[in-house]
């Protein structure tokens, strides 16, 4: 069910608490239309210095990518869960570090060629072709596609749901 929640960020809000922030929103907009069952809302953000969204263009992302090519940055996802017509709640975030190659502009330019990345944050897939950029990782790889299963798994367990 997709949240109807505005996705605006309060002023100068970290990196941790905006993934929180916008996961609980998502979660609670879901909740006016739900009867039942357990609400999992989440909220991926690419972070190098600054919140790195969706490219707005080709040029955007290929200043994002060489950016972050030959360094490495964070995937921060922030989940909320959420029992409708209950008191129950948990929200929580899980980070990544994501270590890029040094690929240069020619290879981040045959990436941009195949149109994967400009609905992305950070204007990659890990999943996708955009895994050829990464060198390697510090975490859990499904936090970086964006749901990281592991954790809300764990979480799950004190809404005494057997998964």
């Amino acid at each position: 069910m997709p949240p109807e929640a505005d996705e605006t960020l309060p002023f100068g809000i970290d990196a941790e608490l905006a993934v929180l922030y916008l996961a609980l929103k998502k979660g609670l907009s879901v909740e006016k239309r739900c009867e039942s069952g357990i609400i999992i809302a989440a909220d991926t953000i690419v972070y190098k210095d600054s919140i790195i969204g969706k490219p707005e263009d080709e040029a955007d992302a290929f200043a994002i990518l060489m950016s972050l090519d030959g360094g490495y940055h964070d995937v921060i996802t922030g989940v909320a869960l959420v029992e409708p017509r209950t008191v129950n709640r948990k929200v929580f975030c899980v980070r990544t570090r994501v270590f890029f190659k040094s690929s240069g502009e020619e290879a981040i330019r045959a990436y941009l060629a195949t149109g994967e990345p400009y609905d992305k944050a950070g204007a990659y897939a890990i999943q996708g072709e955009g895994g050829q950029l990464v060198d390697y990782i510090e975490g859990d790889y499904d936090n970086v596609v964006g749901f990281p299963w592991t954790r809300i798994k764990e979480e799950l367990s004190s809404f005494n749901i057997g998964i």
